[in-house]
């Protein structure tokens, strides 16, 4: 989504996607390519990889920041150096650049190009999340297929999809769907610490990603926001249906139902992914949807909301709350947790400071007594 969402407090770099890591045989020797562009909402790619990949990050590419604290500027990374040219990494051997911020319109900013070039001259492969295709750029592919690096776009979608027809709700596998209050308010995080907690207690679980950072994370996935937008719901749900023979499906959600913007995407990924259970996702100090004038609604509104726009294909039910509360103190943390668990009667917490337990512990019961 070009709506970006600001990161969490860090507490540890703990939480590594063990599993899902693209290092299936090895780690990866990542520099991250965020050249002026170290802010809380357009580094949220570099924020995710760092939080959930962070032990083979080897460094961030920004010149405008070098030298400077990458935990300092977007809350994670640290011990992660900011340097200004890729030789001062050299003889870390990175073999991986990621871009890892947003540009406006997601287009390739000409000063970048050099520093591509200089990458792909060292062998590295690129991974692209924006949605300028380097791919199809005739002098980069060029250069790659001359000194055998590979380029990724992550973006680019699978040329094959149906339309959406609501398949998934058929399926014994339990699916999960976070949803918003409005975009850039942690739907990513809280999907995957939601899915790390089931993989602690044993049960088998799968994180399905459907934006460019979710898919950087895992290896996989696909970048909603790129397909055509009739196609939106049988993309994630042919994402459903590949993966079904897991006992859970975690379902990262897009954008907000209330956003003028991005409101097609969430309506797309709920009838895709036909969740028999929603988390809402929040922020208590947020009033009014990003870059408009338009309120937020009540919680108790976006719960019924969102379960009658479900209603008509099947029973779904918002089972929790999920609160980004990076910006409140913890005394402030623990008032909006109790005052958002007072309206809604559901529980409550932060999945960054408070861990994911509670939501865990309502999907089970959800899941249970259903």
């Amino acid at each position: 989504m070009a709506c970006r969402e600001q990161p969490h407090v860090d507490i540890s770099r703990r939480r590594f996607m063990k599993v899902e890591s693209m290092k299936k045989n090895s780690p990866r020797r990542i520099v991250i390519l965020a050249a002026g562009k170290l802010d809380a909402f357009t580094a949220k790619t570099a924020a995710g990889v760092i939080r959930y990949r962070g032990e083979e990050v080897i460094g961030v590419l920004d010149p405008e920041h070098a030298g400077h604290s990458l935990e300092r500027l977007i809350g994670v990374g640290s011990g992660i150096p900011i340097v200004a040219d890729l030789s001062e990494l050299d003889e870390l051997r990175p073999d991986m650049l990621m871009i890892g911020v947003a540009t406006p319109g997601g287009k390739l900013p000409d000063a970048w190009r050099e520093l591509l070039r200089q990458a792909i001259d060292r062998g590295m492969e690129i991974v692209n999340g924006l949605h300028t295709m380097l791919g199809d750029d005739t002098e980069l592919s060029a250069l790659a297929k001359e000194k055998g690096s590979k380029i990724w776009d992550v973006r680019r979608p699978p040329e094959e999809i149906d339309v959406g027809m609501a398949r998934a709700k058929d399926l014994s596998t339990q699916v999960v769907l976070t949803v918003g209050s409005d975009c850039n308010l942690g739907k990513k995080i809280t999907a995957i610490e939601i899915n790390l907690e089931l993989q602690r207690r044993g049960l088998d679980s799968q994180f399905l990603p459907t934006g460019q950072t979710g898919v950087m994370i895992t290896g996989r996935g696909i970048a909603i926001d790129r397909v055509i937008g009739d196609f939106m719901a049988g993309a994630v749900e042919q994402m459903v249906l590949e993966h079904q023979q897991h006992d859970w499906l975690v379902v990262e959600g897009q954008g907000a139902i209330f956003h003028p913007a991005y409101s097609s995407v969430t309506l797309g990924l709920m009838h895709g992914s036909c969740p028999r259970a929603m988390v809402l996702c929040h922020q208590p100090s947020r009033r009014s949807v990003r870059h408009t004038d338009i309120a937020i609604p009540s919680l108790s509104e976006l719960v019924a909301i969102h379960e009658a726009l479900m209603k008509p294909i099947l029973t779904s039910k918002v089972v929790g709350v999920s609160l980004n509360c990076f910006d409140l103190s913890e005394e402030g943390t623990t008032a909006a947790i109790d005052d958002v668990r007072a309206q809604t009667g559901l529980p409550v917490t932060d999945v960054v400071r408070r861990g994911p337990s509670p939501l865990v512990d309502a999907l089970i019961t959800h899941f249970t007594e259903g």
